[in-house]
């Protein structure tokens, strides 16, 4: 992703919050399948609060935005989906720095980081059935559309067809995480809540990075 790094990094974060409020009743009703149901709440009242802040937030550069950004969500999303979502922020925007254009490479330097803090804030990996099912492999397909050779919409594109694969896949999972864990395998058979929510933001934010016309 070439250009500008905040204003493509303002229409992601933008995008992720306008999507967990307008998804509020459905995520939930996903979480409530096995887990207790409140995903949905707290994403929404946490985003709530970006936007309601938006032309407040510090934007001396991408990497202060996400992190002032990824503090406001720690401070008010409750449950467990707070300080993952929170962490998720700060550690892309320590990532991501003081740097006016953003490669390809520097995002998935930035997810590959936000992946790491969810791992050690959550205790959780790849086949837990949480939210890194998702986002695991959507950074790796974007690696690999990036080394070759793809553009930003091409990439996202890609992305997005692979985080609903992949968060489809979780329904033959067995939470080993959250809530959902303690229903053992009774949590086989559904899809994995922040799973199909990471798949819901992806879709909406390459629909937004075509339709706003900007250039990565």
């Amino acid at each position: 992703m070439s250009g500008t790094a905040l204003p493509g990094v303002e229409l992601v974060v933008r995008t992720i919050a306008e999507t967990a409020v307008e998804n509020e009743k459905y995520f939930g009703e996903l979480d409530a399948v096995v887990g207790d149901g409140d995903l949905g709440y707290s994403l929404a009242r946490g985003f709530e609060k970006v936007l309601q802040g938006w032309d407040g937030i510090d934007r001396a550069d991408a990497g202060t935005f996400l992190k002032r950004s990824g503090m406001i969500i720690a401070s008010r999303v409750g449950g467990t989906s707070g300080p993952l979502w929170g962490t998720a922020f700060l550690r892309a925007g320590a990532a991501a720095g003081s740097v006016e254009d953003l490669s390809g490479e520097q995002v998935v330097a930035m997810l590959r980081a936000a992946i790491e803090g969810i791992k050690a804030r959550g205790q959780s990996d790849v086949g837990d059935k949480t939210l890194l099912d998702a986002l695991v492999p959507m950074t790796d397909r974007l690696e690999q559309e990036f080394a070759a050779g793809a553009d930003g919409g091409e990439a996202l594109k890609a992305a997005a067809l692979t985080v609903r694969a992949a968060a489809e896949a979780t329904t033959g999972m067995v939470a080993k995480r959250g809530r959902a864990s303690y229903t053992g395998e009774r949590s086989r058979g559904s899809a994995d809540a922040g799973a199909v929510a990471v798949a819901v933001i992806v879709e909406r934010i390459t629909e937004s990075w075509h339709n706003r016309g900007a250039t990565p």
